[in-house]
């Protein structure tokens, strides 16, 4: 197996061992507090270990009956979905995703991400500001704004 720095601001490549998982890169708890998310597992992949772009990529990945916390925030997210389908939740809308799909959430939009299906991991990398505000915990009719 190659050797590889992954610390530091310099260019690096993880290869990939499919199925979402890459060379050198462990998952991670989703978040600390436990409560307002089910069967969701973290990727840091670029951001976190010394490199200085303007963004951060993750990979998260939900497992059949998971979601992530709804929740609300002044940054936006770029989503893309590369493995199995699933639902994301945009203010009181629910729509389907699947591979290949790009989502965009805008700053302000409260969301969530949603494995209804039998079909296994719904995966999906995503891009935030490197720069950005914490997450807020939002109720269910919270999330409803963006529609009213």
């Amino acid at each position: 197996m190659e050797q590889l720095d992954i610390n530091g601001n310099m260019s690096k490549i993880f290869k990939s061992e499919g199925r979402g998982r890459w060379r050198h890169i462990q998952s991670e708890p989703y978040k600390k507090e436990t409560s307002s998310y089910k069967n969701v597992t973290r990727f840091e992949l670029i951001g976190k270990r010394g490199e200085s772009p303007l963004f951060h990529t993750r990979y998260f990945e939900i497992e059949s009956g998971g979601y992530s916390t709804l929740e609300v925030h002044q940054h936006e997210h770029v989503v893309y979905v590369i493995k199995g389908s699933g639902s994301v939740r945009i203010g009181c809308r629910v729509h389907v995703v699947s591979v290949g799909d790009l989502i965009y959430i805008s700053p302000g939009d409260a969301h969530q991400f949603l494995n209804h299906t039998e079909e296994g991991a719904f995966g999906f990398i995503c891009m935030v500001n490197a720069d950005r505000d914490k997450p807020v915990p939002v109720a269910g009719g919270e999330a409803c704004a963006i529609c009213e």
